[in-house]
């Protein structure tokens, strides 16, 4: 009868469930948090979620897709008032057909943002229709816009930086798996908890079951977070760490999960943040190197350098 800590308790395979756990060759958190987990089976519609995706891209690929979309949706109607005929608008008779587009792309313009100068007008049935149909997706457009501007400035997320490595070192009277982290932004983070999950194969195989380990930490929570928190896991007798080498970690393709949860006071709500370390970016017998600067006012304020959050050097022996 197995011993291991998932079938012991089921709570430790994290959701990730048997097969995952067993079948999955990559990480199973990456470091920015995402999952290496692809679903399938679903129509393209069904799984098609544009507000979710668009909450969660990066600024600048929003931005671009937000001018881009601004820019085709003009030039779209643009094409179709020179459809109209030459006469559709004011200003586009008797003109060679690129600038007749040119004065109905920034007809166009005019009309999607209500800016309305009054110099180029709609003159047939058709060309009125269009700019009914067009004020339309304006108003429409620019909601939509607006409203997932709002909610990507409103939704609370925690800018923590984790360092590049994590490592195991001397600590005390013996050693420890350590990684530190701190808080990109300036507003603070309050009742910051950490937890640590140590995944690897059964019986240190590369394509045996995985287990997944909870790892004590010396601290679990702090209460205050306005500078850096060195997490620290003590490996004791205790630890399923315990006379671990560096290739049995990695022949184990051992993972460390971490969840840190904490209550942003700017948004009054809760935010949460995960990351992972695979083997590879656990370095052994170095120790971090100090993030405070010396102090420029007579030590009355205390300047941490992020710059140096990812400094790690060898321990002299």
């Amino acid at each position: 009868m197995s011993d291991s800590p998932s079938e012991r308790d089921p709570n430790l395979d994290l959701g990730f469930g048997a097969l995952v756990a067993r079948e999955s060759r990559k990480r199973l958190l990456n470091r920015d948090g995402t999952f290496n987990v692809r679903r399938e089976g679903l129509g393209f519609w069904e799984s098609l979620s544009a507000y979710h995706y668009f909450i969660t891209i990066g600024w600048r690929r929003f931005l671009l897709y937000v001018c881009a979309g601004y820019l085709a949706t003009n030039a779209f109607f643009a094409i179709a008032y020179v459809a109209c005929g030459d006469r559709a608008l004011s200003g586009m008779e008797s003109q060679p057909l690129t600038e007749r587009f040119s004065v109905a792309f920034f007809f166009s313009v005019h009309t999607l943002a209500t800016i309305g100068y009054g110099n180029i007008a709609p003159e047939t049935f058709a060309a009125n229709v269009l700019v009914t149909l067009e004020s339309l997706v304006g108003l429409l457009g620019f909601a939509l816009v607006a409203g997932i501007v709002f909610a990507r400035f409103s939704r609370p997320n925690a800018a923590i930086v984790f360092s590049r490595n994590a490592i195991i070192a001397p600590y005390r009277e013996g050693t420890a798996f350590m990684f530190r982290l701190v808080n990109q932004r300036s507003n603070e983070i309050v009742e910051l908890s950490a937890k640590v999950m140590l995944a690897k194969r059964r019986d240190g195989g590369t394509l045996g079951e995985r287990d997944f380990y909870p790892l004590r930490l010396e601290r679990e929570r702090v209460i205050f977070f306005p500078l850096t928190w060195t997490v620290v896991h003590p490996i004791d007798s205790t630890s399923p760490l315990w006379g671990l080498s560096p290739d049995d970690l990695r022949r184990a393709q051992a993972e460390f999960l971490i969840l840190l949860n904490g209550f942003d006071e700017t948004f009054s709500q809760t935010v949460h943040t995960r990351s992972s370390y695979a083997a590879d970016e656990v370095v052994w017998g170095a120790k971090f190197r100090s993030v405070f600067n010396p102090s420029r006012d007579g030590g009355e304020t205390v300047s941490v350098d992020i710059r140096k959050l990812h400094d790690v050097e060898p321990i002299e022996t």
